[in-house]
């Protein structure tokens, strides 16, 4: 069996959760391909499946009439159905949200797209995201609705011991936009070195090719403004592999991972983390809620509140005890809550439930068993 995901570009969280499930579900003979629009950068990880890159419609006619695709996962793109639909493909197209930025916004657009949803759609999907449910059972009463964790190979991101820091490592992942909130990064780290240690480093892994001009010319003044020029720096668009080094290092280093998002769907930065033995200090932004648990797998702090942030990431940085246990804990909930097979079957059962015929998939699987 065949299905195809399709998304704008490969990069961010939804890349990672593709390049996961292309390994997950292929175990049980799904067989993942991936379009994306457009490329934005040179880098494109492993995917294990075949990618295309295009926005062109006869091109993507002609992947649908080769494909034989038995669903479509469209991430976040409601024009993408009624398109799909033009272009010939008759089969199941299922509307995937893995974020839609601030809640004001995510309310806005999937009020809005209930028309096209309705019409030419026969699922929805999200990862267990509160606002995001809310809004699925406000506005799509008919619509079949499907909410399961996204998966996360913690065998194979996992942590590595190696040369340790001198310094403690606090480190940040996202893009320089609004809702990840940069400037509130900024300021954390900047009290944590001038108050409590000067050795502190700050260390920011993004993607600038999907930043916004205006935001980081404000980034750039504000790190200067603050003088932080000697214990910041930036990283762009590290290798999955690499990344995994990076947790590592962050976690043996004393320090942590720090997001500080205003709303999130359910963020991957957070799992790498946690799967490589590195904590973190999150705001409740929605998403994160089934991964962290405050003071057992993770710490939060209300956002916009520096002094209450500054004074819980002294704590996950100082007690040692706690410390060991929320790195503990944290690995452990990442094995039991986001493993691939667990994925595979829920994927498995919301397809089943939409009159897929799925014989072949679980006879396929239990013959590689036996």
């Amino acid at each position: 069996m065949n299905v195809l995901f399709v998304y704008y570009v490969p990069s961010g969280g939804v890349e990672t959760l593709n390049r996961q499930r292309s390994l997950a579900l292929k175990k049980w003979n799904i067989h993942s391909h991936f379009l994306y629009y457009e490329k934005r950068r040179q880098l494109i990880n492993e995917h294990h499946a075949p990618v295309f890159i295009t926005n062109e419609d006869d091109e993507i006619k002609k992947i649908l009439e080769q494909g034989n695709y038995s669903a479509i996962i469209v991430v976040s793109d409601f024009s993408a159905a009624p398109r799909l639909r033009s272009l010939g493909y008759q089969g199941k197209i299922i509307i995937e949200i893995q974020g839609y930025g601030p809640k004001d916004v995510a309310r806005t657009v999937l009020q809005k797209a209930v028309p096209t949803v309705t019409k030419y759609a026969d699922g929805l999907l999200n990862p267990k995201t509160p606002h995001i449910e809310q809004f699925f059972s406000e506005f799509y009463l008919s619509i079949p609705k499907f909410s399961f964790n996204n998966c996360f190979d913690s065998n194979k991101f996992t942590y590595r011991s190696l040369p340790c820091s001198k310094h403690p490592i606090i480190a940040w992942i996202g893009r320089i936009e609004d809702n990840k909130n940069w400037r509130e990064f900024i300021r954390i780290g900047n009290q944590l070195i001038t108050k409590h240690n000067p050795d502190i480093q700050l260390l920011m892994f993004e993607d600038p090719t999907i930043s916004i001009p205006e935001e980081r010319n404000k980034f750039n003044r504000l790190i200067q403004h603050l003088n932080l020029e000697k214990n910041l720096s930036l990283k762009a668009n590290v290798s999955n592999d690499e990344m995994a080094k990076h947790m590592s290092i962050i976690g043996d280093s004393g320090g942590f991972l720090c997001s500080t998002s205003k709303v999130e769907g359910a963020p991957y930065s957070i799992l790498e983390a946690m799967s490589c033995k590195c904590p973190v200090l999150t705001t409740d932004s929605d998403g994160v809620r089934s991964s962290i648990i405050h003071n057992q797998t993770g710490k939060y702090y209300p956002i916009g509140n520096i002094a209450t942030a500054v004074k819980e990431a002294n704590e996950l940085m100082n007690n040692q005890s706690l410390r060991d246990h929320i790195r503990t804990n944290a690995l452990k909930h990442v094995k039991e809550h986001f493993s691939p097979d667990q994925y595979a079957h829920n994927f498995i059962n919301m397809l089943a439930s939409l009159g897929i015929d799925m014989n072949e998939i679980t006879n396929s699987n239990t013959r590689d068993k036996e």
